[in-house]
C-alpha cells in the first residue's frame, strides 16, 4: 500500500486526525523520564512502533515520528550529539513499518532547550544549523512532511521552518505552544502567530501542548480569520494535577472528543492530542468526528500589525533620568554600591544612601541578592531610597534568580514606580550562603534581558505586543575586560551594545593597562564606559577577590602591597586599599566616563574617604 502523503491530506479539503502523545505512552510502559526517549528508536525499536501502530488502529491518518527532542543540542545531554541524523532517520523508517500504507508520516521537531537571539547567546545562524541536521536525518528517512510543534518563541520557530524549507519544499505544519492566557509565554498574541506564520509559507498552521482543549478551543476561534490556511490542534488531555510524585492528565477520552468536534467547527482541519492523550482518546476523536467538514473561512485575513509597526520611538537618554541626562552630555558620573537591607528594617541602609548622596554621587547601586544572601529585595529597597533620601538609584538586576515572566512583572512594577536606572548581569550560580539547596533559573542571560528591556522601551512586550507608553530605563550592562576568553568576551560586549545598552560597566579595575588594551578592541562599539573601583578593606578582601571572584584580576604587586599594609594593623590595611583605589581612578579616569565604586563588606566609610580624595 501507499502511505496518503500529508500533501494529499491538506489538499483534500478534509478533516483529519493526528496521532496522539509518543512520550506518555513510553512513560506508562516503565520507560523512565531519565531515560532519551529519541535514543529509543535505536535501542528499543520494537517499542517505538509497538505504539505507532496502536494509534493507527486507533484511526490516525497522521503519525508524527519519535523525534520531538532529536536535535543535537539535547541529544548532547546524553552525550548523542554525534547519532542526531541516525536517530532521526531510524523514527521514520519505524513509524513507516507501522504505518503500513495507512497513515501519513511527518517529521516532529521540537525546541532546542535553548535560548536563541535576541533573548539567549545562540546566533540564529546557529539554531539554523541545529535544525538543519535534525532534518537532513529526517529526509533520509523518508518523510512526507514535517510538523514544528511546542514553540514559545516565534523567532525560534522561524529558525527551525528556514532550516527545512532551505532542505525541502516537503508541506509544513507550524505549531506553538500558548498559555491559559491564550498567548505564548512571550506574550506574543494568536493574531500575529496566524499573520506571521502564513507569510513565511506554512502549509498548516496551529497550536499543540500546554493546555486543554478549552483555551485550545479559543486560541483556533481567535486564528481562524487571521490566515487562509489549514488550521490544526492538538492539546493536552486538560491540565496535569500532581497526584502522588506524578503528574496524572484527568481529561477523558470522551471530553477530548467532545472539544474536537468544536475545534473543527471553529476552522481545525487537523486534530490530534498531545501531553497525556492515549490511543484511546485518539479513537474516540475519529469516531465522533472525523467525518466532520470544517467551517469554512471568509478568505479574508485580518491584518495584524507586525511589532516594527507598532514599535514607538525611544524616550531620547537625556530625558530618562538625571543619570541619563549625564551620559548624554557627556559628563563624569558616580555610582557606589551598598547592600539592601538584610531584615525588613532600613534605617541603615537609608543612612548609608543619604550619606552618599551628601558626598555627592550620581546613583546608589542596590546589588541583588550578592552571594546568595536572604536581602530586600532591589525593587522595594531602590523605592525606598529613592522616597527617602532623594537620590537616584542604580538598579543591580541579575538574571540568575527569575524566569522571564517573573522579570517582566519586575520591569513594568518597578518602571510604575518610579525607577529608571537598571545595571543588567547574567549573575553567577548559588554556589555560596547559608542555603545549601538554593537553585537558581537562568531562564535567559543578560543579552536576552537587555533585548526585553530595549523593547519595552520601544512600547512593546517581548512578543512585540503594545505595552502602551513606552518605559524609560537608563540600561547598563556589566563587560570583563580581563576575561579570560577575551573574545568572546568582546563578542558579547558588542552583542549587548546591539541589544540597546546605554553604558557599561566593568569589573573592578586593578590592572589599567587591561582595561585600556580592552577598550582598543572594542572601539566600534562608541558606548559610555563606568570603570569598576574598589577600596580593599583588607588583605584578606584582597585575597578574595583575587581568589575566589570569577573574572576578577588582581595582580601580585597589588597583594603584596596589601599584605604588607596588613602588618600594620587593620587600618593601615584599609587606608592602602583606599590609596590603590585612588591610583585606579587616576589611571583611568580620562579614558571613561564614570567610576562604579563597589563598598567591601558594607563599610560606606572607606567609600567616603575615597570620595573625599576623589
Amino acid at each position: 500500500m501507499t502511505n496518503p502523503t500529508l500533501g494529499d491530506l491538506i489538499a483534500d479539503g478534509r478533516v483529519h486526525v493526528m496521532d496522539g502523545a509518543m512520550g506518555t505512552m513510553l512513560y506508562n510502559r516503565g520507560v523512565f523520564v531519565n531515560v532519551c526517549y529519541d535514543e529509543l528508536n535505536l535501542t528499543q525499536p520494537e517499542l517505538i512502533e509497538r505504539v505507532h501502530a496502536e494509534y493507527v488502529e486507533s484511526g490516525a491518518e497522521i503519525l508524527e515520528t519519535n523525534t520531538f527532542g532529536a536535535n543535537p543540542i539535547k541529544l548532547s545531554s546524553y552525550a548523542l550529539e554525534d547519532k542526531t541524523e541516525a536517530i532521526n532517520a531510524a523514527a521514520v523508517v519505524l513509524a513507516q513499518k507501522a504505518a503500513n500504507g495507512r497513515a501519513s508520516v511527518v517529521g516532529a521537531i521540537g525546541p532546542l532547550g535553548i535560548r536563541i537571539e535576541p533573548f539567549g547567546p545562540t546566533a540564529r545562524q546557529e539554531a539554523i544549523d541545529f535544525f538543519r541536521r535534525q532534518t537532513t536525518g529526517l529526509l533520509e528517512g523518508g518523510v512526507d512532511g514535517f510538523v514544528l510543534e511546542t514553540f514559545s518563541d516565534i523567532d525560534e520557530l522561524h529558525a527551525a521552518f528556514e532550516a527545512v524549507r532551505g532542505l525541502t519544499d516537503l508541506p509544513i505544519i507550524a505549531q506553538m505552544t500558548i498559555g491559559e492566557d491564550g498567548n505564548t509565554s512571550y506574550g506574543t498574541a494568536v493574531e500575529t502567530i496566524g499573520k506571521t506564520v502564513t507569510e513565511w509559507g506554512a502549509d498548516v498552521v496551529g497550536f499543540n501542548c500546554s493546555v486543554g482543549p478549552a483555551t485550545m478551543l479559543d486560541a483556533i476561534e481567535r486564528i481562524a480569520d487571521t490566515t487562509d490556511r489549514p488550521l490544526s490542534a492538538s492539546p493536552n488531555a486538560g491540565i496535569p494535577r500532581a497526584v502522588g510524585d506524578r503528574k496524572i492528565y484527568l481529561a477523558s477520552p470522551e471530553y477530548l472528543a467532545q472539544y474536537a468536534r468544536r475545534l473543527i467547527d471553529a476552522g481545525a482541519r487537523f486534530v490530534g492530542g498531545c501531553c497525556g492523550t492515549t490511543p484511546e482518546h485518539i479513537k474516540l476523536i475519529r469516531d465522533h468526528v472525523a467525518s466532520l467538514q470544517p467551517r469554512t473561512s471568509h478568505g479574508q485575513i485580518q491584518q495584524i500589525a507586525a511589532s516594527n509597526d507598532t514599535a514607538v520611538s525611544a524616550v531620547p537618554l537625556g530625558q530618562r533620568s538625571n543619570f541619563g541626562k549625564k551620559l548624554a552630555a557627556g559628563e563624569f558620573v558616580t555610582s557606589v554600591e551598598i547592600l539592601p537591607a538584610s531584615g525588613w528594617q532600613s534605617d541603615t541602609m537609608i543612612a548609608q544612601a543619604r550619606a552618599l548622596e551628601e558626598a555627592g554621587v550620581d546613583a546608589v547601586t542596590l546589588l541583588d541578592s550578592p552571594r546568595q544572601h536572604s536581602r530586600m529585595g532591589i525593587i522595594t529597597a531602590a523605592i525606598i531610597i529613592e522616597r527617602e533620601v532623594g537620590v537616584e538609584t542604580l538598579m543591580h538586576y541579575t538574571c540568575r534568580d527569575r524566569n522571564m515572566l517573573g522579570m517582566m512583572s519586575d520591569l513594568l512594577g518597578a518602571a510604575a514606580s518610579g525607577l529608571r536606572n537598571i545595571l543588567i548581569v547574567s549573575g553567577d550560580p548559588p554556589t555560596t550562603g547559608p542555603y545549601p539547596d538554593a537553585t537558581a533559573v537562568f531562564d535567559i542571560d543578560s543579552i536576552g534581558l537587555a533585548n526585553v528591556v530595549n523593547r519595552l522601551n520601544h512600547g512593546l512586550d517581548p512578543g512585540g505586543n503594545p505595552i502602551g507608553e513606552p518605559t524609560r530605563y537608563v540600561m547598563g550592562v556589566a563587560a570583563n575586560q580581563g576575561a579570560v576568553h577575551l573574545d568572546r568576551e568582546v563578542k558579547r560586549f558588542g552583542w549587548k551594545i546591539e541589544a540597546g545598552a546605554d553604558f557599561v560597566v566593568t569589573q573592578p579595575v586593578f590592572d589599567p593597562g587591561r582595561l585600556e588594551a580592552f577598550l582598543a578592541q572594542t572601539r566600534e562599539w562608541p558606548i559610555p564606559i563606568v570603570a569598576g573601583i574598589w577600596p580593599f578593606a583588607s588583605l584578606r578582601n584582597a585575597e578574595f577577590l583575587a581568589n575566589e571572584v570569577p573574572g576578577v584580576h588582581v595582580p601580585q604587586e597589588v597583594i603584596r602591597r596589601m599584605s604588607k599594609a596588613q602588618s600594620r594593623g587593620p587600618e593601615s590595611a584599609a587606608a592602602e586599599g583606599v590609596k590603590i583605589a585612588k591610583e585606579m581612578f587616576d589611571a583611568v579616569a580620562g579614558t571613561v566616563q564614570g567610576v562604579h565604586i563597589a563598598t567591601p563588606a558594607g563599610k560606606v566609610d572607606l567609600v567616603l574617604q575615597l570620595l573625599e580624595l576623589l
